[in-house]
């Protein structure tokens, strides 16, 4: 017995000398200092705008105007009839004083079409703000108030921010001032739908109404971000949320403070998005660039030579890995500015010398389709169960296109993109671009692949172009 409890006492103490002591072990950050030095620079926000009452949403039982949730319901709650007249609608977002003179900044959508502006220090001082300006593509807006000697944020270094880095945000959640909430950084560089410009900051940051424009700072107490979006399907938050990079806030509001605008680059192109299957079928070894699937007729791209099917692959030096890289690098540079755009076209590298020209305030919308005259007779289903015709004279005025094939049928393949009424305007096969007319042509190009291998087209569609991958139907190898 003696020597079996030997034997257990000397097992237990090994296993506790392999446990560190609790003074060891590394502990959670502590955020109170940070907060504590930073957080009198940031700011609540409320403002007041005169809207229809016949605009007026329908609120909850219980729930005025006064209620934190009041501007939740307002934005995202269908609008019903009413009485004509008008109503004060109000709302809450967040800020940070950037300058000891009374310059802040905020989200445009914040203070957007506001008739007036409060800022709420944490000293509870009030002031009336005035918008210096304010840039909805990047959701940043600057605003001025009238007070001096005002503690301000310190800023950092966003591109050295790292995954999984701890981050603090500090902003006033449905009308709570001055609250806190912590988290990591999840991912850089994303890009959302329709936010071209923004290389957002993903967190999974605490962020909810009224954080809107307040700062993401890390642990050093620096500004790297302001808190813009979150991804919710219940208007509340679920763990992601997103803000933009200072570097990228600053370069919007140094332009707003001088000139109150932004100016942007542009050299009118559509582009899409570079996968694997199409990497193949241009023969690049990797799936990286921005594939330019349309280009506007007497734009800068289309006088510098840059056509559809080339592989945009670095601008002005910068590698472009993603189509999302492309609008920001362009964006991003000065209009008039001689830029160098590096293309892959047939298999080899080339530097075409483009001229940035300005992008206007106006969306065009390229979801405007056109019609041309029904063909005469629809030819049998090819192999990629496509039912394809011949564009006629009027189609191709119509168009204004020299050739192309009208897509009349999908049969059966559900492995398919193309939809009826799309026109295949070229063929990509073993890297080179070749514009098809006829079913001859087209059908003599298809019979010289394997029937396994998928065969890339440039598809019009309305008034867009845009690069697909077919492959056969299941089960369906051959066959012409």
């Amino acid at each position: 017995m003696r020597s079996l409890f030997a034997a257990a006492v000397f097992s237990l103490s090994c296993l506790f000398a392999l446990v560190p002591p609790a003074s060891a072990q590394r502990e959670l950050p502590d955020f109170s200092q940070l907060v504590e030095q930073q957080g009198r620079a940031v700011v609540n926000i409320s403002t007041t705008q005169k809207v229809s009452t016949r605009a007026m949403p329908q609120l909850p039982p219980g729930l005025d105007e006064d209620d934190p949730m009041f501007d939740f319901f307002r934005r995202f709650i269908p609008q019903q009839p009413g009485v004509p007249g008008t109503q004060d609608a109000r709302s809450l977002g967040s800020g940070f004083i950037i300058s000891a003179d009374g310059y802040l900044m905020t989200n445009a959508h914040v203070v957007d079409e506001a008739d007036e502006i409060t800022v709420r220090l944490s000293d509870k001082r009030e002031f009336r703000a005035r918008v210096i300006g304010a840039d909805k593509r990047t959701d940043v807006a600057v605003l001025k108030i009238d007070a001096s000697g005002l503690p301000v944020v310190r800023f950092g270094d966003a591109s050295k921010l790292k995954v999984g880095e701890w981050v603090v945000a500090i902003g006033s959640p449905f009308g709570f001032e001055s609250s806190v909430t912590a988290g990591i950084v999840s991912a850089k560089g994303r890009s959302l739908p329709q936010e071209n410009f923004v290389p957002f900051i993903q967190t999974d940051v605490a962020i909810n109404p009224g954080n809107s424009g307040g700062p993401l700072f890390n642990l050093r107490g620096e500004v790297v971000g302001i808190n813009s979006q979150i991804y919710s399907r219940n208007g509340g938050f679920m763990g992601l949320s997103f803000a933009i990079p200072i570097d990228v806030a600053m370069d919007v509001q140094s332009q707003l403070r001088a000139t109150g605008r932004v100016q942007r680059g542009r050299i009118g192109v559509v582009i899409q998005e570079v996968t694997k299957e199409l990497a193949d079928s241009f023969g690049l070894s990797s799936a990286e660039g921005a594939l330019v699937s349309s280009v506007e007729p007497r734009g800068p791209a289309e006088k510098a030579g840059i056509e559809p099917g080339d592989v945009i692959l670095r601008f002005d030096g910068k590698q472009v890995e993603k189509s999302g890289d492309l609008p920001r690098l362009v964006g991003g540079t000065k209009p008039g500015t001689a830029s160098v755009a590096q293309i892959w076209r047939n298999g080899a590298t080339r530097d075409i010398r483009v001229t940035v020209a300005e992008l206007s305030d106006e969306r065009i919308d390229p979801r405007k389709a056109r019609r041309g005259a029904a063909p005469e007779a629809a030819p049998a289903p090819n192999r990629l169960g496509l039912v394809l015709s011949e564009l006629t004279p009027q189609q191709k005025r119509e168009l204004k296109v020299d050739g192309g094939l009208k897509v009349e049928e999908v049969a059966g393949n559900q492995r398919s993109d193309l939809r009826a009424g799309d026109i295949i305007l070229a063929v990509i096969a073993r890297g080179k671009q070749t514009p098809v007319g006829t079913l001859e042509q087209f059908n003599k190009i298809l019979s010289s692949i394997e029937p396994k291998v998928g065969l890339t087209v440039l598809v019009r569609r309305g008034d867009s172009q845009t690069f697909l991958t077919l492959r056969a139907p299941n089960g369906q190898g051959d066959g012409k």
